[in-house]
């Protein structure tokens, strides 16, 4: 039996299965009337913890407030410790998350294929979980893998003896195999005293714009809409009338938001969760890393609870229902949501200090060894322009790694630049300024390899000018590349698509149209990722070293770097 036809196989029997619950619980209210009562539901979520079992350093462990101060955030043991105690203040809850819990992660969990990650979602008890974009970085069997168990196929079991995967299900209602049949379950449900409560997942659309090509072959992933409105009324006619969605899909905020506010500038999950079929009562978003908490009008005009808790396990968002028993449906009404941060003020989980302590010893060898220094935070930040100075400092790093591949220009994707370089100690308790591997490694994890290409001068202002993005509702989406100190130029604020940007120099000499340039990038970008797809137009193609390697190697060979300044990129209005 193919693995599609068993999972089709598996859903139709679990489809079945509820069918016969709603069938029957109709029955009982028929037979036997019952005064309208409501259960309380606590929904707790969080999403894209990408292995952060640490807490993380700089400005990715701090939560922002609305007065503009931040507060420490995140961290294993300190989210078990507060979703233990949301959990103790009720009689009923689920225990979600909302995708990219592995992937991208530090080297206490990437080093063992975030089999710790794993290991920690199921000791707090996590009981559903839609896949991200980052699930499918080693692809889909590596996912089944993190699903059912059993040891790598290359490595084997280096993290413990066994793996016996995750306790909970990866749900991708819109994730189906070329042949139509699902690649993943659509939706699970839960039962909360007598009321049957589905928990429906859906990923995003353009995913595969997101990942290697070969992490998602053979699979589709379709409009997440649709997928929603098809699986909702499917739940609708076996009588599960409470309805929560796990969405990886998120918007962005305006500045100085706060983990409660709601200015979210337009985008996809708004617009889904304004669109998608009325019966649906609550979206946990993820992916874009914010921190909101919105209600939004339904297609039938009645509120429902979108909230996102920015990243790396610094905010559980938690949505308390109440749920009419008698219509198994829930009272919009008297939703409450809102974001806990994950404050380090508390007791850390036993269990789950245990466990990340296991994972940093293990890893400790790789991770400690010092590798550089820095004389100041070399942050993702950027400036006005796009430029980050992280982002500067990798860039000319694989521009020196692919000399040998004549590369004149090196580019890599913001996204790719996972978190800070910081100058104060390190775990490990070296002095300041020392970057270890373990921290390179956090900002670079995805073992990309370094790819140079050859496109003309027009080519490469076509790639330049891809970094701002149209979307069907009309926004733009900017993805500021990050470029080696070879490569200048101009972009205009008021300029229309495909004419922002100007002056391109290359090593100071304006660039010829028609003439060839040697370009370095990942391989992840060379196969049209995060939507640059002129890329793919390369020719020439030398293959070289990997991306971590090349920032690793960098840093050893320069001590005491300091952040650029970001004088590669000019804006003007």
């Amino acid at each position: 039996m193919t693995v599609s036809t068993r999972l089709a196989t598996r859903l139709a029997a679990f489809a079945a299965a509820t069918l016969a619950a709603g069938v029957l619980g109709a029955t009982a209210a028929e037979a036997t009337p019952a005064p309208a009562r409501t259960a309380d539901l606590r929904l707790i979520s969080f999403n894209d913890l990408h292995g952060n079992l640490t807490p993380p350093a700089g400005s990715s462990g701090r939560v922002t407030l609305p007065d503009g101060t931040a507060v420490d955030a995140g961290g294993a043991a300190y989210l078990a410790t507060h979703a233990k105690r949301l959990r103790g203040e009720v009689k009923n809850s689920l225990l979600l998350t909302t995708g990219d819990n592995i992937g991208a992660s530090p080297l206490n969990s990437a080093l063992f294929h975030d089999e710790p990650t794993v290991a920690f979602l199921n000791l707090i008890g996590v009981q559903a979980n839609v896949v991200g974009n980052h699930e499918f970085d080693e692809g889909y069997r590596e996912l089944l893998r993190m699903q059912f168990g059993g040891c790598h196929p290359t490595d084997g079991c280096q993290f413990r003896p066994t793996f016996t995967g995750s306790k909970f299900p990866y749900l991708g209602a819109n994730v189906t195999f070329d042949n139509g049949f699902p690649a993943l379950l659509p939706f699970t449900v839960k039962s909360v005293e007598g009321v049957p409560v589905a928990i429906i997942g859906v990923t995003l659309e353009d995913l595969p714009s997101l990942v290697v090509p070969s992490g998602v072959e053979g699979l589709r992933f379709g409009d997440e809409v649709q997928a929603l409105n098809s699986t909702s009324k499917l739940l609708d006619k076996v009588g599960v009338k409470t309805q929560v969605v796990l969405m990886h899909q998120g918007d962005n905020t305006e500045a100085g938001s706060g983990p409660d506010d709601c200015r979210t500038l337009p985008g996809p999950a708004r617009a889904i969760a304004t669109a998608a079929s009325p019966s649906l009562d609550v979206f946990f978003t993820g992916h874009s890393h914010q921190q909101y908490n919105c209600v939004v009008t339904d297609p039938a005009g009645k509120p429902r609870t979108l909230i996102q808790g920015a990243s790396f396990g610094r905010l559980l968002s938690v949505v308390d229902l109440k749920i009419d028993k008698r219509t198994k449906d829930v009272v919009r009404t008297a939703t409450v949501a809102h974001n806990e941060i994950v404050t380090r003020t508390v007791a850390p989980d036993p269990a789950a200090q245990a466990l990340v302590e296991e994972a940093t010893t293990k890893s400790a060898p790789i991770a400690n060894r010092q590798i550089g220094t820095i004389t100041a935070d070399l942050v993702r930040a950027a400036a006005p322009s796009g430029e980050i100075p992280l982002g500067d400092v990798i860039a000319d790093a694989q521009l020196v790694a692919t000399s040998g591949n004549n590369a004149v220009i090196a580019m890599t994707n913001p996204g790719g630049i996972r978190t800070d370089l910081t100058y104060a100690s390190s775990p490990a308790g070296e002095g300041d300024g020392v970057v270890t591997y373990g921290e390179a490694f956090a900002v670079q994890p995805f073992a990309n390899i370094m790819q140079t290409i050859t496109l003309s001068g027009a080519q490469l202002k076509a790639v330049l000018e891809q970094q701002w993005q149209p979307r069907p509702d009309g926004t733009v989406v900017t993805r500021f590349l990050q470029v080696s100190d070879s490569l200048h130029y101009t972009w205009s604020q008021s300029g229309t698509q495909g004419n922002r940007v100007s002056a391109i120099t290359v090593a100071g000499v304006p660039v010829d149209p028609a003439a060839p340039y040697r370009v370095s990038v990942n391989n992840f970008l060379a196969a049209g990722g995060d939507g640059f797809t002129e890329l793919v137009n390369g020719t020439d193609l030398v293959g070289g070293p990997i991306d971590l390697d090349a920032l690793a190697a960098y840093l050893s060979a320069n001590p005491g770097i300091a952040p650029p300044a970001p004088t590669r990129v000019t804006v003007v209005p």
